[in-house]
């Protein structure tokens, strides 16, 4: 059974995301090894979501019981914050909501910035790390394999290579309202991975030409020499120097100490956790944009082509559930056919077959197997999964059912552990 906890920008304060800043490898570690019936777990963290998708070998009740348990536990255990200040704001999905969530969150439907573009790379990410930590299964990694395709086709159906959605963008956005022209404005930038890349591309889109990078882990060289920036090692000059400060960096880089008294710019804060103190925000001549205030201030409808963009990831939702509900019975007639084939071939083979019977065997097996597979999808897609699961059953004495609830997300969505309402998200505190 697949379910997600999930905490984001929509539900959970930004304090608190920050304190659930944890390492998702770790935390996927620690949530697959809590329960032999936990197959596998995938988080995704970024700076405005927490999330840990799960496939849970257990009947409905118990898999939603250990998912929040495991969950709520690693998150205490690793970020030192109580289940109960996690349960009163995360949310619990399961089956078809699990999973088009997912689709969404890769689209970059569910983001600060509407139809951004590092989310898909991030989710991709996750499954990578989650594959190499060994707390996948096959049905988490073909639900991420096919978020991270939904995501391309959401985007090339709203056309949104050309509108350059990111969290960055918006919250250059917000800064160039206050300025009169991007030409000039001295721009220091903290930080060197691949956000601080997105930021000096916006930066560049708008005019800015005179951008320093500073990196407190020392890459600054390398990275200014592959962006055409200049290098710094000397925070404090380069604050004074500013108009305006971006950071997006891993850790806590400029603190009160760190800001001259002389310094007069606009700080931009896009990590999480926070890379610059609240208090930086009260110094004379310093105007701090964190995460908070770059969400209250993102329009409620950021990119154009939403509605086709939920369209897509509607379709594609729907698709891989409607599969995912038929696959046990496809999956056992499959088994069928080829343990009968394979007896065939091997009492062939005992009679002297040069091969020619078993090619024959094997292509009349797919030949054979096309058909049924076709017709499972489409009758799973208009709801009738059950009959095709009967079906296989009555015809060739199969036992599927005993596979059916544990193997494929259930397409009536969610359902409350209190008061068994389908197709809402739960509130793990409610």
């Amino acid at each position: 059974m697949l379910l997600c906890i999930t905490a984001h920008h929509r539900n959970t304060s930004f304090e608190l995301l920050e304190r659930l800043a944890v390492d998702a490898a770790e935390l996927s570690r620690s949530v697959h090894d809590a329960h032999p019936a936990i197959r596998g777990a995938v988080s995704i963290a970024t700076c405005n979501r927490l999330e840990v998708y799960l496939d849970v070998d257990a009947p409905d009740l118990l898999a939603r019981e250990l998912a929040q348990r495991s969950v709520l536990g690693a998150l205490e255990s690793l970020a030192g914050v109580e289940e109960a200040a996690v349960a009163q704001n995360a949310e619990l999905l399961d089956g078809a909501g699990a999973v088009h969530h997912l689709f969404s969150v890769a689209a970059g439907l569910e983001s600060v910035a509407v139809g951004e573009e590092e989310i898909a790379g991030q989710v991709k990410r996750s499954a990578q790390l989650a594959r190499e930590a060994g707390t996948t299964t096959p049905t988490l990694d073909r639900a991420f394999q096919e978020a991270t395709r939904t995501a391309r086709a959401a985007r090339a159906k709203g056309d949104a290579s050309r509108t350059g959605r990111s969290l960055a963008r918006l919250a250059l956005d917000l800064v160039g309202s206050r300025l009169s022209d991007w030409g000039g404005v001295n721009v220091l930038l903290v930080g060197t991975g691949q956000y601080a890349a997105t930021t000096v591309a916006a930066l560049r889109e708008r005019g800015a030409d005179r951008i320093r990078v500073y990196s407190p882990s020392g890459r600054a060289q390398v990275f200014a020499a592959r962006t055409a920036s200049d290098p710094t090692n000397d925070l404090g000059a380069s604050l004074i120097w500013a108009d305006v400060v971006v950071t997006c960096t891993a850790r806590l880089s400029i603190g009160v100490e760190d800001v001259p008294a002389d310094a007069r710019c606009f700080i931009v804060d896009l990590g999480l956790p926070r890379n610059v103190d609240a208090a930086v925000g009260e110094l004379e001549g310093v105007t701090l944009l964190d995460l908070e205030t770059i969400r209250v201030h993102a329009p409620l409808v950021h990119w154009s082509a939403e509605e086709d963009a939920r369209g897509v990831v509607d379709a594609a939702a729907h698709s891989f559930v409607s599969d995912a509900a038929v696959q046990p019975a496809v999956v056992a007639l499959r088994q069928h056919v080829l343990e009968l084939v394979d007896g065939e071939i091997a009492r062939a083979r005992a009679r002297g077959d040069d091969g020619r019977v078993e090619e024959a065997l094997r292509h009349l097996t797919s030949v054979f197997l096309h058909t049924p597979s076709i017709m499972a999808r489409r009758h799973a897609a208009a709801g009738r999964a059950e009959a095709v699961a009967d079906a296989v059953e009555t015809l060739f004495g199969l036992e599927v059912g005993a596979e059916r609830s544990r193997s494929a997300p259930r397409p009536s969505g969610a359902e409350s552990l209190e008061q068994g309402e389908q197709g809402e998200a739960v509130g793990l505190g409610r």
